[in-house]
């Protein structure tokens, strides 16, 4: 028996065990359950302009598909529920010199493999308005904000606790110890990114340990205080204040995230001195949302979070972050909702973010060998445009059609073409 009809017999099993647990639960934990299918056909492709070692563009299509399923909770003081993901990704198009996109894992010869499935289980519990769940947990935080950006979603496997028995206050508690990447079934112990040999992204941390408080005393305020700690790498904390108010025909918003992080423990990379301060300013009307802002690094290294995850920075792009030692960077976004001229489901995002300042010291590419060498600092840019519509009735209704296009140069790193073609339907149950 092939590993990947291991993994297929497993979901289909699993879930039938799942349909026989459920007779056996009571009506709430049936009846307010709720059920999602995605399926997702993307084509990814990026030319590294710059000649990329041994390989010079990623190019790949992928078929997925994810079901996700999540219980209501049985009655009484003490709430019991389950939730379920399965997910299923299969090859449609790779080739010898084309693989590592994130769409598709890859065997022991770095090539993409025909199929690929993982399921992943999270039991819960709920008293008043607290959750505990332990098993595979999917977090959008601060600290730790889950890859979303490919084929699959990135999951984590460990216990999280939410709170909102506080009035205005959200508490956040949890700690993992094991990651699927979005293009593997492996549950892998946590790294760090390398951000371009700044670190070495293989050395391996026994767990991550999070929790936070977000007060919101008004409906349009909200003030936020998280730590945080990759065991033996360092510890990050997080403060944000994010507020937005009715201004003549429309809303103005802004938010500021002030990030900080420092080497702990058996400092397995070594130096970790960084602080990020990223803003954002901006003004909503009609169809049209305008904003922008300005982000600041400074210490030591660079930008430290966990592996495979997103940076929550306003500056992450689809092939850079701007989150290297020093760096400085403005960013620029332009959203329209053709809502407004008659066409509901059609929109159009347009950014555009530049960075300067870049220190070359803990970068191992040959640009900033040569920045090194000149004693300069790195600068780079990327501007990104996405067109999304989906279909709002009709036999195709909810079926969504996407294009991403990124263009990306660098003088410490590789620059960048890219295509993203997108097509996604969902169903829910």
């Amino acid at each position: 028996m092939t590993t990947t009809t291991y993994r297929l017999r497993l979901v289909v099993g699993a879930g039938l065990g799942l349909g026989l647990f459920a007779q056996y639960a009571s009506a709430d934990f049936i009846d307010d359950g709720k059920g999602r299918l995605e399926l997702k056909n993307y084509y990814f492709s990026r030319d590294f302009r710059d000649g990329f070692p041994n390989q010079s563009k990623r190019e790949e299509w992928a078929q997925g598909f994810l079901l996700n399923w999540q219980s209501g909770f049985t009655a009484g003081t003490v709430g019991l529920g389950l939730d379920a993901v399965a997910m299923l990704g299969l090859k449609l198009d790779s080739g010898p010199g084309r693989s590592g996109t994130g769409l598709l894992q890859r065997d022991s010869d770095n090539q993409a493999e025909d199929a690929y499935s993982k399921l992943l289980l999270t039991a819960k519990l709920r008293i008043g308005k607290t959750d505990l769940l332990y098993g595979g947990l999917n977090p959008q935080l601060p600290l730790l904000a889950s890859n979303t950006s490919r084929l699959l979603p990135q999951y984590f496997s460990g216990g999280q606790l939410i709170s909102r028995d506080l009035g205005d206050f959200t508490v956040h508690a949890g700690r993992v110890d094991k990651v699927r990447q979005r293009d593997s079934t492996d549950a892998e112990d946590l790294t760090t990114m390398g951000q371009l040999g700044a670190w070495s992204a293989s050395a391996r941390s026994d767990g991550y340990r999070y929790g936070g408080v977000d007060y919101q005393p008004f409906a349009d305020l909200t003030l936020s205080a998280h730590a945080s700690e990759l065991e033996d790498f360092y510890r990050r904390t997080f403060f944000g204040v994010k507020y937005a108010l009715p201004l003549g025909p429309g809303k103005a918003f802004s938010e500021v995230r002030y990030f900080s992080a420092r080497d702990t423990g058996a400092r397995r990379i070594g130096e970790v001195d960084n602080r990020a301060l990223s803003s954002n300013l901006g003004y909503q009307f009609g169809g049209h949302r305008l904003s922008g802002g300005y982000q600041k690094l400074a210490g030591n290294t660079a930008y430290a979070y966990v592996g495979g995850s997103d940076t929550y920075l306003f500056s992450e792009q689809q092939a850079y972050t701007f989150a290297l030692q020093d760096e400085r960077a403005w960013h620029a976004r332009y959203d329209y909702n053709f809502a407004s001229l008659g066409v509901p489901g059609l929109t159009f995002t347009l950014r555009y973010v530049k960075g300067d300042g870049v220190n070359p010291g803990h970068v191992a590419t040959g640009k900033a060998a040569r920045l090194r060498a000149r004693d300069e600092d790195g600068r780079e840019w990327e501007r990104t445009t996405d067109l999304t519509y989906v279909i709002q009735s009709g036999t195709l209704k909810n079926l969504s059609l996407r294009w991403r296009n990124a263009t990306a140069r660098s003088s410490v790193q590789d620059g960048v073409d890219e295509n993203r073609v997108i097509v996604a339907y969902e169903i829910a149950f």
